[in-house]
């Protein structure tokens, strides 16, 4: 499993989501969620999703998925303050 997938797993976990009730609102079957590593595209939708069932869900699986790149861009922005 991918960084992508463990962010997503710890995140369904976390706030209690339902594989079903990620995969109902992509409109897509559970399997798909359940056997796949999410991929480019697929993150994007997985975030659309996630911030219909709860936008607080949303944020966590782009910081833990992005989590590196966010706080370099953070640590940058400071040292050019």
């Amino acid at each position: 499993m991918g960084k992508a997938g463990r962010a997503l797993k710890h995140v369904l976990e976390s706030y209690r989501i339902s594989q079903n009730k990620l995969a109902v609102t992509m409109s897509i079957e559970r399997t798909v969620v359940y056997r796949t590593d999410p991929t480019g595209e697929t993150i994007t939708e997985i975030t659309k999703a996630l911030e219909e069932i709860n936008p607080d869900a949303a944020k966590q699986f782009v910081k833990l998925y992005l989590g590196d790149i966010i706080e370099a861009k953070e640590d940058a922005a400071r040292d050019i303050e």
